[in-house]
């Protein structure tokens, strides 16, 4: 994260900065987590401090969809209630609207096998050493 518009919050130790960020959690299938890792970071170095390419994987759980009258799904049949496995990627940026397009547009959407990806997007603050 950069330092731009950090807010420094003093306590006891070395003190802290929240840095503001968008943390973006996508869903996708398994298979395809590694090619969409390789897509956001390709676009953004999801830097948090001295560390680049921090990203969150959680274990793999479930999905459920049914596509709509309209929907060209990838996977199911229009109409028909449709589940499949799916992992949890989490990342934070900074939040700079134009950025969070940049990593939406080519990073996830570019990379994501859904029509309609499931992505999820919350203003945060994301807490650094002084």
């Amino acid at each position: 994260m950069g330092q731009a518009h950090a807010v420094p919050v003093s306590g006891p130790g070395d003190g802290m900065r929240l840095v503001p960020v968008y943390r973006v959690t996508v869903f996708v299938p398994p298979e395809h987590a590694e090619a969409l890792r390789r897509g956001i970071c390709a676009v953004d170095p999801l830097q948090a401090g001295d560390y680049g390419e921090v990203m969150w994987t959680a274990a793999a759980g479930e999905e459920q969809f049914r596509p709509l009258a309209g929907a060209r799904p990838t996977l199911g049949t229009v109409g028909e209630l449709s589940r499949a496995p799916s992992v949890r990627l989490e990342f934070a940026i900074l939040r700079e609207p134009e950025r969070l397009r940049r990593v939406y547009e080519q990073g996830i959407r570019a990379h994501h096998p859904w029509e309609v990806p499931a992505v999820f997007v919350d203003e945060a603050w994301f807490p650094l050493p002084s």
